[in-house]
């Protein structure tokens, strides 16, 4: 069964060309120290705002950094955060919406809850949230884990209902089976599809989130290198050294595209009927 899920993601050109893109964005990440020709944090007022050339392909910015170096570290920083959000979200809007979607006892209470999270702009939440916590790393994932898990409990939630009326799982539940072995080891397992495909789409909000948060100042602080402080940080040189902002921005389009195009393939493969 393995085998032919495989080779359908392969056939999937979205799929390919998304996790082609993921992957070397992760792997620019992961080997930071090996790919970036300097220190990310070194300033050099001799060679400030210097524009892409051979020493410096990406330029430098108002500080003198090494442009390339410092979005390669920020591609690390960035994904670690959207990773982090994904694993948070995943395991708060799951736990939240099983429950809610198999006991209807804890239905209306947890949804109440979910709708009045979901009342704010995801945004906007964020924003509340992490500027009340403070700027930090462990912050933004809170604020951001807070923001995304409303709607993600209630894509668990709406599978939960479906799978929890199948015939299989009545007749588990007439052998005797308890509800927890039911609710983890059948009605979840089933209902998983709906989640991996918001999860892929988490992630992607979660790093332009983190340079929303960080272009506005209640995100990691400087001179910690991520997208959004990179940006952030060239917004006073817009028009004399614009590729301080444009280098990390694309490299922003090209992580959220290819997580987009990666959702976009399992969506096609894990639930073909929901294909354009």
């Amino acid at each position: 069964m393995l085998r032919p899920f495989l080779r359908r993601l392969r056939q999937n050109r979205s799929f390919v060309v998304g996790a082609t893109l993921v992957l070397a964005v992760a792997l620019a990440a992961i080997l930071a120290p090996l790919l970036a020709p300097y220190d990310p944090l070194r300033s050099n007022f001799h060679d400030r705002l210097a524009p892409p050339g051979a020493a410096h392909w990406f330029g430098t910015d108002h500080f003198g950094r090494d442009l390339l170096s410092r979005v390669i570290y920020g591609g690390r920083v960035s994904l670690e955060i959207g990773l982090l959000v994904v694993m948070a979200t995943g395991l708060i809007g799951t736990a939240i919406g099983a429950l809610a979607g198999y006991f209807r006892r804890l239905d209306n209470p947890l949804m109440r809850l979910m709708d009045a999270l979901m009342a704010f702009p995801a945004i906007l939440l964020a924003i509340v949230v992490s500027a009340v916590l403070g700027a930090s790393v462990a912050n933004v994932v809170i604020a951001l884990s807070v923001a995304t898990a409303p709607h993600t409990a209630r894509i668990v939630r709406g599978s939960v209902l479906v799978v929890r009326e199948m015939e299989y799982v009545e007749a588990g539940r007439a052998l005797g089976a308890s509800d927890l072995r039911l609710l983890f080891g059948h009605v979840l397992i089933n209902a998983l599809a709906p989640l991996i495909v918001r999860l892929s789409y988490v992630f992607a909000i979660a790093i332009l989130a983190e340079a929303v948060l960080s272009y506005i100042g209640v995100g990691p602080p400087p001179p910690t290198p991520t997208f959004g402080n990179i940006i952030a940080g060239g917004r006073d040189f817009m028009t004399t050294a614009p590729w301080v902002m444009i280098f990390p921005g694309l490299a922003i389009v090209l992580v959220v595209l290819g997580l987009n195009l990666l959702g976009d393939g399992l969506r096609d493969v894990l639930d073909p009927r929901m294909k354009l």
